[in-house]
């Protein structure tokens, strides 16, 4: 099922969304308080300043126009009077993104006045230099356009409700308490995340066959509840481990009995010089029978009892190679320097004696063992020269009771070795992998961390 265009923008962890999703709803908080504010309270302010402001405007077009010609000289010349707009005056203020909403403060408090003032009398806004308001009056200036009675600008200082600096650090207080609000919900949702992290850890224990010290459930309700279903799911796992370990030690018990039983009365019922293929048959038989429930009890048991401690595997597959080679089966060996890694004895054991007896019995030709120790981790090869099952196939064989085509010739297992191989790896905490062989053969990989599980 593939996942919609938007889903695969969305961050991928938990925490980065809620905090993205923070940041945006904080952010939208903020525009939407800052169009309230600028459209319901900043703008009615304004145009009341551009109302008030309009009406002194047209008191001192009508006092310049009652003033007589010789004090309207002087009161001209304190205004700047000009007959010629400077080019610094402009019909709106410039466009500044960085303060859009000083722009739109001046913006409307230039509308708002138009609309005031009488049409033949326009205003212009200057920025460069000086902030000025230049309005074109009725009546002339003495000594300039009187004789012709021609209108002129005169510059009056820009009111403070229409620079739209007070709404600055207002502006700033909210971007602070946004960013506040976004740090308080990080630090919320780590808070919140920390059970969950222990969740996943003490989960990836369960898969590895470990089984982990219960879960605190003294947080928020659902975690608590989470963590107490995760305890009641290991508790279960626990008894139920239990009680296959007892199952499988008395079926053992009480079926290895009769059958020591059944040896002995075999050998005591038939007469000294008898047929002896019929004994040799019938305790192969038994042997068989006997090395399936010990596979039974490898798989069932795996180690996970075991304490781990620090060892030397070089060592162990030293002495494991040497007992071979008494039976008649040569490994070579290639071991390179390793760190000491913890794992259990017993377990380690089985699954190096499992893997070289697997290349003995379906190898047969080309057996070696060669180590190694790279990024953090060990790695110990097992490898023949047979020609039988590829990477691929032995892949499918790591599931229980799985056995490859060339097994058949091989009647006393049960399917089992592989599995218990892979149990035991994923026990220390590592994985196994299959790899063809530099000139043919196989490998088998044990790759197991410097810090193995205890």
């Amino acid at each position: 099922m593939t996942r919609s265009p938007w889903r695969r923008l969305l961050p991928r962890t938990l925490l980065a969304r809620n905090i993205a999703l923070l940041i945006v709803l904080v952010m939208l908080s903020q525009v939407a308080s800052i169009v309230v504010l600028l459209h319901y309270v900043q703008r009615p302010r304004v145009e009341r300043a551009a109302a008030v402001f309009a009406s002194y405007v047209t008191t001192l077009d009508n006092l310049l126009a009652a003033t007589p010609p010789a004090s309207r000289a002087a009161l001209s010349a304190r205004l700047d009077a000009r007959e010629e707009l400077p080019p610094e005056a402009n019909d709106a203020p410039p466009h500044d993104l960085l303060r859009a909403y000083r722009g739109y403060q001046r913006r409307v408090f230039l509308d708002s006045l138009r609309a005031h003032l009488p049409a033949d009398m326009p205003a212009r806004w200057q920025t460069e230099g000086a902030q000025r308001l230049w309005i074109r009056m009725h009546a002339p200036a003495a000594g300039t356009a009187e004789s012709t009675g021609a209108p002129y600008w005169i510059a009056l200082p820009i009111p403070a409700d229409a620079q739209g600096s007070g709404l600055e650090a207002a502006i700033f207080l909210s971007l602070g308490l946004g960013v506040l609000a976004a740090l308080a919900g990080y630090a919320i949702q780590l808070h919140l995340n920390e059970p969950l992290r222990e969740l996943t850890g003490a989960a990836r224990r369960v898969s590895a066959g470990d089984m982990p010290e219960p879960l605190p459930t003294d947080g928020p309700a659902e975690i608590a509840a989470v963590g107490a279903a995760f305890n009641q799911m290991t508790h279960a796992l626990r008894e139920a481990e239990a009680t296959r370990a007892l199952m499988l030690a008395g079926i053992s018990h009480d079926i290895r009995t009769p059958l020591t039983k059944l040896r002995l009365s075999m050998a005591m019922a038939l007469p000294a010089g008898a047929d002896s293929s019929f004994v040799v048959a019938a305790e192969s038989y038994l042997d068989h029978i006997e090395t399936i429930l010990q596979q039974f009890m490898d798989y069932a048991g795996s180690g996970e009892r075991e304490q781990a401690q620090p060892g030397d595997l070089n060592a162990l597959i030293e002495r494991l190679a040497g007992d071979f080679a008494g039976l008649g089966h040569e490994f070579e060996l290639s071991l390179g320097a390793l760190p000491a890694v913890r794992y259990r004895p017993i377990g380690m054991m089985r699954l190096l004696m499992n893997l070289m007896q697997n290349a003995i019995v379906y190898g047969g030709a080309g057996l070696a063992v060669r180590t190694w120790a790279s990024g953090g981790a060990v790695t110990v090869a097992v490898g023949d020269r047979g020609k039988g099952l590829t990477a691929a196939e032995l892949e499918k064989l790591k599931a229980p009771f799985q056995r490859g085509p060339n097994a058949r010739a091989h009647s006393g297992g049960t399917g089992l070795g592989l599995s218990i191989v892979e149990r035991i790896a994923r026990l220390h905490g590592g994985g196994l992998q299959f790899h063809p062989r530099d000139g043919g053969g196989l490998e088998v990989w044990v790759v197991l961390p410097v810090e193995a599980q205890a």
